[in-house]
């Protein structure tokens, strides 16, 4: 994108692995926590990358960002997770240019979502960019861009119905569980993990199973307890979680460590339990499938599940799709300015010495001359000519590079090539 004065480097890639190609321990492999986030934009920052947003999220991880060569994106990923280039490799995707904005798009409004209409990714692109800015890695492209979604994301969720009820990972889990667990209301949740899903999945817990058989744990006991305030529910410490599973039907984990929180070591029952793990990297060892009587789901499982819902959200696609596409029109009209943006600032740069120039000859040869008045109608003189130069080019779609030139060579404007 070098025509466009964005970056030193010439293209815009998004280099990822998500749902599509890699099951939940690949992604496990290459998902990004806050420590290690901080650390490869720290590093990118040291190479030269220029511009860059991650998305870690549990059916993706990307970078997008502007850089010499994919490689760097690539390499940054996997030296700041388990993930090696050649596990990535298989089954990873590198997007360049128009095709990663388009993605990214994609990304943004919940259409590429593991379950369509989860729109939880809007605030997670949101929080990528402040972080990215307090880093030093954010440009006038990528705040236009991510702002761009957000108004894509905000106008699907007002024009369209493809995000009524909560669709995610808590919704299809609570779904599974009015679906297969019969007696509910008589049945005992535990929830160990209260990060966002954990939140999320007790207020859909709350909602739908209408009863107060829930139990929360997790290692920082006050996160728990104010989710509990909120709606009357048992907190319990986190010493206390063998003995808690012992007395549950249902345990719902969402505690989103680097390593397995509940092991075969923890399970002593003699009654049916099901558990959902809802974390990336898996949050429950594969021993546990050993134990009988124990029911082990992962989060690929439970996005799998269709109901009538996400059927009926599926006929709002294209409506979703007309409404991108008319904000990423107004987002690929703003990027085509920045083809000549250098030349209208020269431009002006040249008329403001010109102005200069003739106040001073005529403060000289003037003796009443007001010089600021003068200025201040020059400039809005300035100002207008400017304008009409730059609306010409922005509606001059087939001879714009003709006309920058002839600007060029009419007013004698040198830009530096870098």
């Amino acid at each position: 994108m070098k025509r466009y004065h964005i970056s030193k480097h010439n293209s815009f890639y998004t280099v990822g692995l998500s749902y599509k190609n890699a099951d939940a321990v690949v992604r496990g492999k290459f998902s990004l926590d806050h420590d290690a986030a901080e650390a490869l934009l720290k590093e990118a920052k040291t190479i030269g990358v220029d511009g860059l947003l991650i998305t870690s999220t549990c059916n993706r991880t990307e970078l997008h960002g502007f850089a010499q060569h994919p490689f760097q994106l690539i390499k940054l990923l996997c030296d700041h997770s388990k993930g090696t280039v050649e596990e990535f490799q298989e089954v990873a995707y590198v997007l360049k240019n128009y095709e990663a904005i388009n993605h990214l798009f994609r990304v943004g409004t919940g259409l590429d979502s593991q379950i369509l209409g989860d729109f939880e990714i809007i605030s997670q692109l949101k929080n990528s960019f402040y972080r990215s800015r307090k880093h030093g890695l954010t440009n006038h492209f990528l705040e236009r861009l991510v702002n761009s979604i957000i108004q894509a994301s905000k106008r699907i969720k007002n024009e369209t119905e493809i995000s009524t009820g909560a669709t995610s990972v808590a919704f299809a889990s609570v779904q599974y569980i009015l679906k297969n667990v019969t007696d509910i209301s008589d049945k005992n949740i535990l929830l160990f993990g209260t990060g966002k899903i954990g939140r999320n999945t007790c207020e859909n817990l709350v909602k739908h199973t209408n009863h107060s058989h829930i139990t929360l744990i997790n290692r920082t006991k006050d996160k728990a307890e104010r989710i509990a305030g909120k709606f009357n529910l048992v907190v319990k410490d986190h010493g206390d979680l063998q003995t808690e599973i012992r007395k549950t039907d249902v345990l719902i984990v969402a505690t989103g460590a680097n390593t397995p929180t509940i092991s075969k070591e923890l399970i002593y029952t003699n009654k049916p339990l099901l558990i959902l793990d809802l974390s990336i990297p898996k949050n429950v060892a594969d021993n546990v499938l050993d134990l009988p009587d124990v029911t082990v789901l992962h989060l690929d499982h439970l996005s799998q599940i269709t109901d009538e819902t996400l059927e009926r959200r599926k006929q709002y696609i294209p409506k979703a799709e007309s409404i991108i596409d008319e904000v990423k029109s107004d987002f690929n009209q703003w990027l085509e300015t920045r083809k000549f943006a250098p030349v209208i600032k020269a431009l002006k740069k040249k008329l403001n010495s010109i102005k200069d120039e003739e106040l001073d000859f005529q403060s000289k040869k003037l003796a009443d001359f007001n010089s600021e008045h003068a200025d201040i109608i020059s400039e809005r003189i300035i100002h207008k000519i400017t304008k009409q130069f730059a609306n010409h080019l922005k509606e001059s779609e087939n001879d714009a590079d003709e006309s920058l030139l002839l600007i060029q060579k009419v007013f004698q404007i040198e830009l530096n090539s870098k």
